[in-house]
């Protein structure tokens, strides 16, 4: 019913939008520049006033009339089983409600048949109230857009303060979200570190990990907490991805920006974006399946141990995956630093491998360190390669030939295990915390970096 309604509100907005725009060319007759707004901004100001005004009222009516309805179930459920759990009283009302939509419940009994009878009867009426109110609301604001279409009536003005103010709602959602993830971080880790009596050193600086081992007496051991082991093998595998990718992928964006010629240009360039399109989980069984036993096979010949989920073979495919962001990036950003640059270094006899490393790079160097800076990113965050090239347990070792693992992979092995959410969410946030900090940490310095060489060649 709702996407249903959604696009005949959005119907209704094109077809105010063509009667507008036709009434305002009749009134205009003969002499357009009579008209304050042209046509097609009388056409946008109805559009945009009956589609936001109709999805405004579908939003809440689908939010108030779940909430109303759950409620007012809940409710009832209460009273029918007061000294029942609240997860027996959300177990009745789903099951009600699979019964009332014709699916298989987990349970059929009385009270289950009484909820459902009552759910359909409030979803029946919510259905008719929101399709009512929806199109009603709509149909009533273009009539009145319709209404308002004069000689002066300045609706250019009005439809651009209503974009205005969209797009002012975009960037207020972009920062709340923003906000409202570092607010969950942060909470969360507060509620962790108050479990484990403030213990801040025990985290940031202990070799043990293992969160999970003593919550069945309802305590985490801070001993058992030390989180180093963790940002060590990340920032090994990220070391190793970026040793692997800053080379190929800045090399290969010099090559296709001054060195090929169009038709090898044209041929590269896509080849190597089409790794950024590659599913990150193919990536990892290749990285298992083929990469690691070749490291195995090859250190074996050699007389070298290399464990079957080694940090190179996962910092190896994670390098190979980061390739294309660091070579579009910088071709780019190559691309974009003036002509004359290059000519004036010709005319003083440099030749172009020395304009390259002496003027183009360091002209760019803002432009490349940003795009390094995104490979890092790619690199720490990254976890389906992890878990299936690497290792699980948390290993403290600057071997790259041993099995390590990352913040990441231990991020996603604490929230998806038996373990409840409410427990696991602590040391999980925890992580992504101070993963977020240090990773901030490294964007400023880099931004300073950055600001500094871009003051000696503006």
């Amino acid at each position: 019913m709702t996407t249903t309604l959604f696009f005949l509100v959005l119907l209704l907005g094109l077809t105010g939008f063509a009667l507008s725009w036709q009434k305002a060319g009749l009134i205009a007759g003969d002499n357009p520049s009579g008209l304050h707004s042209r046509p097609t901004y009388h056409g946008l100001y109805s559009f945009l006033c009956i589609v936001l005004s109709g999805w405004a009222i579908l939003i809440l009516l689908t939010i108030i009339g779940s909430a109303y309805i759950n409620t007012t179930l809940l409710r009832d459920i209460r009273s029918a089983l007061p000294d029942a759990p609240l997860i027996e009283h959300q177990l009745v009302l789903s099951d009600a409600k699979a019964i009332a939509q014709s699916r298989i419940a987990s349970r059929t009994d009385e009270l289950r048949q009484v909820i459902a009878t009552d759910f359909g009867k409030f979803s029946t009426a919510r259905f008719w109230i929101t399709i009512v109110l929806t199109l009603g609301v709509a149909l009533g604001v273009g009539y009145r857009c319709l209404t308002q279409i004069t000689l002066d009536w300045r609706a250019r003005n009005r439809s651009e303060k209503i974009i205005r103010l969209i797009l002012v709602a975009m960037a207020a959602i972009a920062v709340l979200t923003t906000l409202g993830i570092i607010l969950s971080l942060i909470f969360e880790t507060f509620g962790f570190f108050q479990k484990i009596g403030w213990r801040l050193d025990k985290f940031l600086f202990g070799t043990n990990w293992s969160p999970l081992s003593g919550v069945h007496s309802g305590e985490m051991d801070p001993d058992r907490v030390g989180a180093i082991p963790l940002f060590a093998g990340t920032f090994l595998i990220t070391l190793i991805a970026m040793l692997v990718a800053v080379p190929i992928g800045l090399f290969a964006a010099i090559y296709l920006s001054d060195f090929a010629g169009p038709k090898t240009r044209s041929v590269v360039k896509p080849m190597l974006e089409v790794l950024a399109g590659i599913p990150t989980v193919v990536y990892g069984f290749f990285a298992a399946i083929t990469v690691a036993p070749f490291f195995r096979t090859t250190g074996e010949a050699f007389g070298i141990q290399i464990a079957s989920e080694s940090a190179l073979a996962a910092g190896v495919v994670m390098g190979i995956m980061i390739i294309p962001f660091i070579s579009s990036l910088s071709d780019d950003v190559i691309n974009a630093v003036p002509q004359s640059l290059r000519d004036g270094s010709y005319g003083l006899g440099a030749t172009k491998a020395e304009t390259i490393r002496q003027v183009v790079l360091p002209a760019a160097l803002p432009g490349i360190v940003s795009a390094v800076l995104l490979g890092v990113s790619r690199a720490v965050g990254e976890t389906m390669i992890v878990v299936m090239a690497a290792g699980q347990g948390a290993n403290l070792t600057a071997n790259p030939l041993e099995a390590v693992t990352t913040v990441t992979v231990q991020i996603v092995m604490l929230i998806t295990g038996d373990t409840e959410a409410s427990t696991a969410a602590g040391p999980a946030f925890s992580l992504g915390f101070t993963l977020f900090c240090l990773t901030l940490l490294m964007n400023i310095i880099a931004q300073r970096i950055v600001r500094r060489y871009r003051e000696l060649y503006d």
